[in-house]
């Protein structure tokens, strides 16, 4: 099972961009608090983002629900790679309902694979 969910501050605004594919991509770097207090920055995407998505402010404190992923790509002639956040949805914190239901619906998926389904 692969569920992630975040909450912390946008690290800088949110940016948009459109894919050769034609798909919207919104990218984000998202700060929380790690180990012993220490800022860990946390990479976060998001394909086919509603147009509102591409809006948020840096300082904005958000709460993230999506999954882990790490891709690979040509760089320099040589192979890299990174890990990153694939989002479902990216909510302002205060918006507390809405957070509430993504975080009940992330643990139904978890509920579920530990059940076996």
């Amino acid at each position: 099972m692969n569920v992630v969910t975040l909450r912390g501050r946008l690290a800088r605004p949110a940016e948009q961009r459109v894919l050769p594919s034609g798909d919207r991509l919104v990218t984000y770097e998202v700060t929380v608090d790690g180990p012993e207090g220490r800022a860990e920055t946390a990479p976060v995407v998001w394909f086919d983002a509603p147009t509102t998505a591409g809006t948020m402010e840096a300082d904005q404190d958000v709460v993230v629900v999506g999954r882990v992923r790490r891709r690979f790509f040509q760089s320099g002639g040589a192979t890299q790679s990174r890990t990153e956040v694939v989002a479902e949805v990216v909510l302002p914190s205060a918006q507390s309902k809405r957070v509430a239901g993504a975080l009940r619906a992330a643990a139904a998926k978890v509920q579920e694979a530990a059940e076996g389904g």
